[in-house]
């Protein structure tokens, strides 16, 4: 079964017992190699099978009495192994020892005395960095979409997003963590499960199981689907963690319908996300919603990825994109053309507009989605994107980043 690989360092064989117990009582990690002894140089066998295990968090485990061994072990760690955790384990009453391991090369100091709560935290926040960022090889991009108001259509835009990346690059899933799932209608599935039973079986969801809880469409996109029914409960931040770790592991890029969902599971949606796209149209109660939208995402990370798609976009004279930008607070990344016309046939149909050729909305989908697919990545695990306004010359783009143009949308 995957997990988060963690190996265990201790003086103390009592101390190695309890903290697999608390490792395994996580359900977020796994524990694949356990030590009673630090390693005592750089050729030590210990480092050794830490990287032969592909370990990805260590956890150094401090003594009271004698704290310097586990000190002197995690420089070690530090200086001889590549794209490792540290997390020290010990005592909150020894301050000289907290900086000491933080300064050799610790990125997390775990309270012994809380038992399993300290390690999940450490855990859940190491596996959200590693989920949204695109360091290593297999890891997808994911893209939340969200309404600003209901009907804003942002079922539609991570539906036809997600089909377009498919058909252009292949391995998404699309999962629906709408109140209600309405992405299985766009497609014009019958899915026998969904979120709410990846949810329920995470203490034994490995890729084999993930795969017998997707419905496949025609092209080849999974669907993760959504509830029947409202949800009863929130999935807690190791839940949300442990199946976006899985998933962003099985597939290439992972697009999420948020829809209208507005509460605690899409702020951590957005924590987990390269890329949040809310979807609003040029009206006042869409703009209006959209600046709360961005005020109530801004306590977590998801703000810094936050950016605006209008959809059924007319211009309208006298009213710039400056001005939607200062009413919300949101850059404006995107604009999909006002096509009613094509796009309600094709959701009553459960065939996505983009699979139209011909059609302007259907080449702006597929231009939205090769914009995603090719952005770059930056520091904080987000994507460079920027939309430059018509009047902007390509003088002034800057030099690497993504830069899409109106022109472009509509290619």
């Amino acid at each position: 079964m995957h997990g988060i690989a963690v190996a265990l360092l201790t003086e103390n064989r009592e101390h190695l017992s309890e903290l697999q117990r608390r490792v395994e009582d996580t359900r977020l990690a796994r524990t694949v190699f356990s030590n009673v002894g630090f390693p005592a140089g750089p050729t030590d066998a210990i480092l050794r099978q830490i990287q032969d295990l592909r370990v990805e968090v260590v956890v150094v485990d401090i003594s009271v009495e004698n704290p310097q061994p586990a000190i002197r072990a995690i420089e070690l760690i530090q200086a001889n192994t590549l794209q490792l955790a540290i997390f020290a384990n010990g005592s909150m009453q020894q301050p000289t020892a907290i900086v000491a391991s933080m300064r050799a090369g610790a990125g997390e100091y775990l309270d012994d005395s809380t038992g399993l709560e300290a390690l999940l935290e450490a855990l859940t926040r190491f596996s959200s960095n590693r989920t949204r960022t695109r360091g290593g090889a297999g890891k997808a991009r994911i893209f939340t979409f969200l309404s600003a108001k209901g009907g804003a259509g942002a079922t539609t835009a991570a539906v036809n997003t997600a089909v377009a990346l498919q058909q252009s690059h292949g391995n998404v899933v699309l999962v629906d963590f709408a109140p209600v799932g309405h992405a299985q209608l766009h497609l014009n599935l019958r899915p026998s499960f969904g979120v709410p039973d990846a949810l329920q079986n995470l203490h034994r969801l490995d890729a084999s199981l993930l795969d017998g809880l997707m419905t496949t469409c025609k092209d080849g996109l999974h669907l993760l689907a959504g509830p029947q029914q409202p949800y009863p409960s929130l999935p807690t931040p190791a839940e949300l963690a442990r199946l976006f770790d899985l998933l962003a592991n099985h597939y290439r890029y992972v697009v999420v319908d948020a829809s209208s969902r507005l509460d605690s599971t899409t702020r951590l949606l957005s924590d987990l996300s390269n890329a949040v796209l809310m979807v609003a149209q040029t009206d006042v109660v869409s703009l209006w919603s959209a600046g709360r939208i961005h005020a109530f995402l801004e306590e977590g990370a998801g703000r810094n990825r936050l950016r605006m798609v209008l959809n059924r976009y007319k211009k309208i004279p006298g009213f710039t994109d400056e001005d939607v930008e200062h009413s919300t607070r949101c850059k404006v990344l995107w604009k999909i053309p006002n096509a009613f016309q094509a796009v309600s046939p094709a959701i009553d149909h459960g065939t996505p507009v983009v699979l139209q050729d011909g059609q302007e909305i259907s080449r702006s989908f597929r231009a939205l989605a090769a914009a995603l697919a090719d952005a770059s990545s930056n520091a904080e695990g987000g994507l460079d994107l920027v939309y430059a306004q018509e009047k902007n010359d390509s003088k002034k783009k800057v030099p690497g980043r993504l830069v899409i143009s109106p022109a472009r949308a509509g290619q």
